[in-house]
C-alpha cells in the first residue's frame, strides 16, 4: 500500500534527529544562495521596516468602555496587550496603558511564548483567559487573567496546552472542551468531549455535559449573548462542514437545534436567532424553501419552550455573483458585509414588527470591508476597508446614529501613483467564467516580458478579496512586477456553491480555474511562462503542488507555503482528518482513486522538466505538518529536481513567529521570484 509503505515516512516525525538534519542541510543551502543574492539585504530591511512600523494602524477592541489592541513592533518582537479609552483613541496622539508585556513573560518564565489571544466575560471584559502558544502552535495554553490587576489571576483557571475550546459561562464557571485523557481527542486531534468547570475545582471533577465521537471532527461550547442575557451551546463538528448545534440548557440533556447540518448560528439580535445556510432549508414540509447563500432568523424562545423551529424569514437572499461577508450584531443593528462580485458594501440591519429592513452605511464603496469589533453591549463598531493599492482606513460606525468617521489610516507604504487595478474573467476548461484582479504598472509593455506573481487558494470557502499588503507593494509591485489573485471556485467569493463546486472527486475544476487565469494572464501578453510564477499557501500550497506537477510549462517560479502535498496521507497527519470533507477519504476506494491522481506527490515525473519549487514550511507548525514539504523536497533531491527549502523551526502554520521571522521569510520569497522571473539569465 503506497501511502503505508512511504520510503521517505521518516522525514515526518517532526522533531526528529534525522530529519532536523536533513532540513537543516536543505536550509543551509537555500539560505547560502538567496542570502548571498545583493537585493537579499535590501528586501529584508524594507520589509522589517513595513512590518515593524510604529506607525501601523492599532486596530482595537471596543469593550466595556474601553479600546483594547495587541501591539508589535520592533521593541515589542511578542507584542504587548494594552487599551484606552475611546476618546483616546480617536485622538491623534493616542496614550496606551499597558496591560501585559508578552516579551517580559516570556523571558521570565524562559518560554517561547506567542500570544493567540484572549476570550474576556461580557458586559465588564476584564475577567479573561489568555491563550499562550509554544512557538505558535495551535495547541495552546489558557490562564485567567485580570486586566484592572494587570496580572493572571492567582489560583485562577489554568488549561494545560491542548487544541481547546472554552467559552465563559458566568465568572466562576467556564465550559471546556479539551484533552480530558485517554479517549477523548477526535482522530483530527481535537477535544470531543465538554465539561463545565467550576472555580477552584480540578479538571478531573468537572462536569461532562455532552460527548462527541472520536470519528469527528470536534466539539466545542459556544456562548452566544441576547437582549435577555447569554444562551449557552455545544456545537458537535461530525464533519468539516456538517455540524449539529445543541442548546445547553441550565438543567436537562442537550437540544439539538434543529437546523440542516451545513448552516451556522451567527448572531442572536431582538430575539431573533441568525443563521447562515451553506445548503437549502425547507423548514416545514409545505413551507417556503431558502436557498444555500442566505442569511435567515427564526424567534430562539418559543424554539427553547417547544423545541421546534417556527417562523423562519429571510434576512439576506444572495444573487448569481454575491455572497455574505460577516454578521455582527451590536446593540440596536446588525452590521452585514455583502460581496458584489468581489466588492463589498456594509449594511446595517434591523428588526422589527415581525420583518427585517436595512440601510446601506455610509462608507466608500470599494475594495473590502471586515468588521474588526462589534459587540452586544455597545452600538461602537470598527469597520476596516483595504483595497489592493489604498492603504488600509479604520472607520468608526455609530450604529444609533448611523454615523461614521475615520478613526485612523494606515500611511501608504508603497509609490501606488502609477499603478492600475484591473478585474478580468478567464474562461476554465468547463466554460465556467473565473474573476481575477491584476495590478499593474502603468505603462507595461503587452510582449509577455512583465514579471508576473499569481497567488491563488481555492477551498474551505474562504474568499481572496482586495487586500493592502505593504510588502507585496514594496518588494514585488514597485519593482515593476505584476500582482495578480485569481478568485477561483473552491473559495467562497460567490457563496457556498461557489465552494461546493470544487469538492473531493470534483476538486480538478479548481485547479482547471487556476490553469485558466495563468493561460489568460499568457494570452493578453500582460506575461509569459518564462515570466510567470506562482505562490500559495496552505490549501493554496497544495494548488501550487499541483501547478507544479499538472502544468510545470505554464510556470517558472512556483512558491509553495506550508502545504499539503501528500494526499493519500493527509488524513493521518495532525488536523488532516478534519478536512476529508474538503478533500475526500484515502480509505474509500473511489475518493483515493481520484486524490492518487492529483496529489502533488504522488506525481512527480523522474523525466519531467520541473520549474525549481520554493518550499517554505514550520517544524511548528501543528495544523498542517511539515512532513508534506520534506518527503516530497527529498523526492525532488532524489530523482534530481532542482529545488529551495526554507522550513522555520518555530513559527505555526503562518511560518513566522515573529516579525523579524516575517520579513526574513517575505524577503527570501521575493528575491526568489526576482531570480526566477526579473533576471535576464535566470539564476
Amino acid at each position: 500500500d503506497a501511502a503505508v509503505e512511504d520510503p521517505r515516512q521518516w522525514l515526518e516525525e517532526v522533531e526528529g534527529e534525522k530529519a532536523l538534519d536533513t532540513v537543516r542541510a536543505w536550509n543551509a543551502r537555500s539560505l547560502d544562495l538567496l542570502q548571498a543574492d545583493p537585493r537579499y539585504a535590501e528586501l529584508e530591511a524594507e520589509a522589517l521596516e513595513i512590518v515593524n512600523a510604529s506607525d501601523k494602524i492599532a486596530y482595537g477592541s471596543y469593550r466595556g468602555g474601553h479600546v483594547y489592541n495587541f501591539w508589535q513592533d520592533e521593541s515589542h518582537v511578542r507584542g504587548i496587550l494594552r487599551r484606552t479609552s475611546l476618546e483616546n483613541y480617536m485622538s491623534d496622539g493616542t496614550e496606551w496603558d499597558t496591560l501585559l508585556d508578552v516579551d517580559a513573560l516570556a523571558d521570565s518564565e524562559d518560554a517561547n511564548w506567542v500570544y493567540k489571544g484572549s476570550s474576556c466575560l461580557p458586559p465588564d471584559y476584564v475577567q479573561c483567559l489568555l491563550t499562550l502558544s509554544d512557538g505558535g502552535k495551535d495547541a495552546a495554553t489558557r490562564r485567567e487573567w485580570s486586566h484592572e490587576a494587570k496580572a493572571f489571576v492567582v489560583g485562577g483557571f489554568a488549561l494545560p496546552e491542548a487544541k481547546a475550546g472554552t467559552s465563559w459561562k458566568d465568572a466562576d464557571t467556564l465550559l471546556v472542551a479539551t484533552d480530558w485523557g485517554d479517549g477523548t481527542v477526535t482522530e483530527s486531534g481535537y477535544p470531543f468531549v465538554v465539561k463545565e468547570l467550576k472555580r477552584g475545582q480540578d479538571l478531573a471533577d468537572a462536569k461532562e455535559l455532552i460527548r462527541g465521537a472520536a470519528t469527528d471532527v470536534g466539539v466545542w461550547p459556544f456562548r452566544i449573548d441576547g437582549d435577555d442575557g447569554a444562551v449557552m451551546g455545544a456545537v458537535r463538528a461530525e464533519t468539516f462542514y456538517e455540524s449539529t448545534y445543541y442548546w445547553l440548557p441550565d438543567d436537562g440533556e442537550p437540544v439539538a437545534i434543529p437546523i440542516p447540518k451545513k448552516a451556522n448560528p451567527a448572531e442572536l439580535f431582538k430575539g431573533e436567532l441568525l443563521v447562515t445556510l451553506q445548503e437549502d432549508w425547507t423548514p416545514n414540509e409545505d413551507g417556503e424553501t431558502f436557498k444555500k447563500g442566505a442569511l435567515v432568523s427564526f424567534p430562539l424562545q418559543p424554539f427553547m419552550d417547544t423545541g421546534a423551529i417556527t417562523g423562519v424569514k429571510a434576512v439576506f437572499e444572495p444573487g448569481a455573483r454575491s455572497s455574505l461577508g460577516s454578521i455582527s450584531a451590536t446593540k440596536s443593528k446588525v452590521v452585514v458585509v455583502v460581496y458584489e462580485n468581489v466588492s463589498a458594501t456594509a449594511y446595517a440591519y434591523d428588526f422589527a414588527d415581525g420583518a427585517w429592513t436595512r440601510d446601506a452605511m455610509s462608507l466608500p464603496p470599494k475594495g473590502s470591508l471586515s468588521v474588526t469589533s462589534a459587540n452586544r453591549d455597545s452600538d461602537i463598531a470598527f469597520v476596516n476597508q483595504e483595497s489592493f493599492v489604498a492603504p488600509d482606513t479604520l472607520w468608526l460606525a455609530n450604529l444609533e446614529t448611523g454615523e461614521t468617521e475615520a478613526a485612523k489610516a494606515l500611511p501608504p507604504r508603497f509609490d501606488a501613483d502609477d499603478l492600475r487595478v484591473e478585474q478580468f474573467e478567464a474562461t476554465s476548461k468547463d466554460g465556467t467564467k473565473i474573476p481575477y484582479f491584476v495590478i499593474r504598472k502603468a505603462d507595461i509593455v503587452y510582449d509577455g516580458s512583465t514579471p508576473t506573481l499569481l497567488y491563488g487558494y481555492g477551498g474551505f470557502e474562504i474568499s481572496m478579496n482586495p487586500s493592502y499588503s505593504g510588502v507585496r507593494g514594496k518588494l514585488w509591485l514597485e519593482n515593476g512586477g505584476v500582482f495578480a489573485l485569481a478568485n477561483i471556485r473552491g473559495g467562497g467569493e460567490f457563496g457556498p456553491e461557489w465552494h461546493q463546486a470544487g469538492l473531493k472527486t470534483n476538486r480538478q475544476v479548481i485547479y482547471d480555474d487556476f490553469i485558466g487565469v495563468a493561460e489568460d494572464l499568457i494570452a493578453k501578453k500582460i506575461t509569459s511562462p518564462r515570466r510567470l510564477g506562482i505562490m500559495g499557501g496552505s490549501n493554496g500550497g497544495l494548488l501550487m503542488g499541483v501547478m507544479f506537477t499538472q502544468r510545470p510549462d505554464l510556470f517558472n517560479a512556483v512558491v509553495c507555503q506550508v502545504p499539503l502535498l501528500d494526499m493519500l496521507r493527509y488524513h493521518m497527519l495532525l488536523a488532516g482528518a478534519s478536512w476529508m470533507g474538503e478533500y475526500g477519504d484515502p480509505d474509500v476506494a473511489e475518493e483515493r482513486a481520484f486524490l492518487e491522481s492529483i496529489s502533488p506527490y504522488h506525481n512527480v515525473d523522474a523525466e519531467a522538466d520541473y520549474p525549481e519549487i520554493f518550499f517554505v514550511t514550520s517544524t511548528k507548525d501543528d495544523r498542517v505538518h511539515p512532513g508534506h514539504a520534506r518527503k516530497m523536497a527529498k523526492l525532488l533531491e532524489e530523482q534530481g529536481h532542482g529545488f529551495l527549502y526554507y522550513e522555520n523551526i518555530d513559527g505555526g502554520h503562518s511560518a513566522a513567529a515573529n516579525l523579524k521571522e516575517t520579513a526574513k521569510r517575505s524577503a527570501l520569497e521575493y528575491v526568489y521570484l526576482m531570480r526566477k522571473l526579473m533576471d535576464e539569465d535566470e539564476s
